[in-house]
C-alpha cells in the first residue's frame, strides 16, 4: 500500500466524477429544473471536473415514468437539450443497473450519442448479468465502469471472486470501490483499496471510489483510496445524495493540487442552486439516524423513512435496528 504522490503535488491520472444529478436524484425523485441542470453543468465544466453523471439508465417498463424527472431515463433527447454536442474537455455519463435497464434497448451506438460513459451497477449476486451488460456497452464503443455495491456485507471469498470476475472477463476499464452504507472506514477503505489496486493493475484497468458520509467519513475515505492510488473519484455538490449524501465536491477542490481544477465555479453553483434548493425543503446529509445505520452497516433505507417521517427519538430508532436494550 504504497503512498502515490504527496499533499503539495498532483496526479494527473486523477478523475473527478460528479455524480450530483444521479445521487442527488435519489433524495427528490430527479426532480430538477433545467435551469439547475444547466447551470450545473456549466459549473462542471468551469470547475475543470472531468465527468458528468446525469442519471439513471432506468427502465421505462421497470419504472413508472409519472413518478420521476426525466432524469432518471436519461433520454438522449434530454441530455442534448442540456449539453448540446459537449462541445467541452468534460464527459457524459450515465449509470445503469442490474435488472433495472433494457440496455439492448435503450443503449444504442456511442456513434449516436453524446454520452461518453455507461457505469454499470451491480450486487454480488449479479456479476454474470453485469458482465454480459458491460460487454455490450464497451461494443457500442463506450467507456464502462462498474460500481459493486453493498461489498460491506459481503464476504472476503465473495469479494475476491468478484473482482477477479469483473477484471477478467469484462471490458470495464475501472472498477469502483462503494461504501454503499457508509460503514466503512480509512483503515478498511485502504485494505480495500489495495485489494482492488492489485487485481485491477494485473488486468490494467483503474479502480475509483464512491463514498457515503453516513458518519462523516465520505471526504476523508476518498482522499485515503486516492493515497494508494485509486483513481476515479466521485463527488456530489454539498454532498447532495441518498440518506447522508457523499463526497463534498467543494471539499475535493479543495484538496487536489492539479491547477486544472477550480473550486470558484463549484462555490458560485451553490449559492446559486443548492442553497435555494435546501430552503426548498428538500433535505440530505449526515444525522444522527444516518450515523446509526453507517455505524451497524444497514442500508439507509430504515433512517430514509425516520427523515421523512420528522421523528427524533434517536434512541428507541437505534433500538429499533439493533434489537438492543
Amino acid at each position: 500500500m504504497e503512498q502515490k504522490g504527496e499533499l503539495v503535488s498532483f496526479r494527473p491520472d486523477i478523475k473527478v466524477v460528479d455524480c450530483t444529478l444521479r445521487d442527488g436524484g435519489l433524495v427528490n425523485n430527479f426532480e430538477f429544473t433545467d435551469e439547475f441542470v444547466r447551470d450545473l453543468y456549466k459549473a462542471n465544466v468551469a470547475a475543470g471536473i472531468d465527468y458528468m453523471e446525469f442519471g439513471y439508465k432506468a427502465s421505462k417498463e421497470v419504472f413508472n415514468v409519472e413518478d420521476f424527472g426525466k432524469w432518471k431515463f436519461c433520454d438522449e433527447k434530454g441530455i442534448r437539450e442540456i449539453v448540446g454536442d459537449n462541445n467541452t474537455d468534460l464527459k457524459i455519463s450515465v449509470m445503469a443497473d442490474v435488472g433495472r435497464t433494457d440496455f439492448r434497448k435503450d443503449i444504442g451506438p456511442k456513434s449516436e450519442s453524446v454520452v461518453d460513459m455507461v457505469r454499470v451497477a451491480t450486487y454480488i449476486n449479479t456479476i454474470p448479468a453485469a458482465i454480459e451488460m458491460i460487454n455490450y456497452c464497451a461494443d457500442m464503443g463506450y467507456e464502462v465502469t462498474i460500481n459493486i455495491m453493498a461489498i460491506s456485507t459481503a464476504s472476503e471469498t465473495e469479494l475476491d471472486l468478484a473482482l477477479e470476475l469483473l477484471a477478467s472477463q469484462s471490458k470495464a476499464s475501472v472498477i469502483y470501490l462503494v461504501d454503499s452504507y457508509g460503514s466503512l472506514y480509512p483503515e478498511q477503505i485502504r485494505r480495500l483499496a489495495d485489494k482492488y489496486l492489485k487485481v485491477a493493475e494485473k488486468y490494467g484497468k483503474s479502480v475509483g471510489i464512491h463514498a457515503h458520509n453516513n458518519q462523516q467519513l465520505a471526504f476523508a475515505n476518498t482522499i485515503e483510496a486516492a493515497t494508494i492510488g485509486v483513481s476515479f473519484l466521485d463527488v456530489t455538490m454539498s454532498g447532495m445524495g441518498r440518506g447522508a449524501g457523499n463526497c463534498y465536491t467543494e471539499l475535493l477542490m479543495g484538496f487536489l493540487r492539479n491547477p486544472k481544477y477550480r473550486i470558484s465555479p463549484v462555490l458560485k453553483f451553490i449559492e446559486k442552486q443548492i442553497v435555494p434548493l435546501k430552503n426548498s425543503g428538500v433535505v440530505w446529509g449526515c444525522d444522527v439516524q444516518y450515523m446509526l445505520t453507517g455505524q451497524t452497516n444497514q442500508h439507509p433505507r430504515t433512517a430514509i423513512a425516520f427523515t421523512g417521517e420528522k421523528r427524533t427519538d434517536y434512541d428507541a430508532f437505534y433500538t429499533s435496528i439493533t434489537n438492543y436494550e
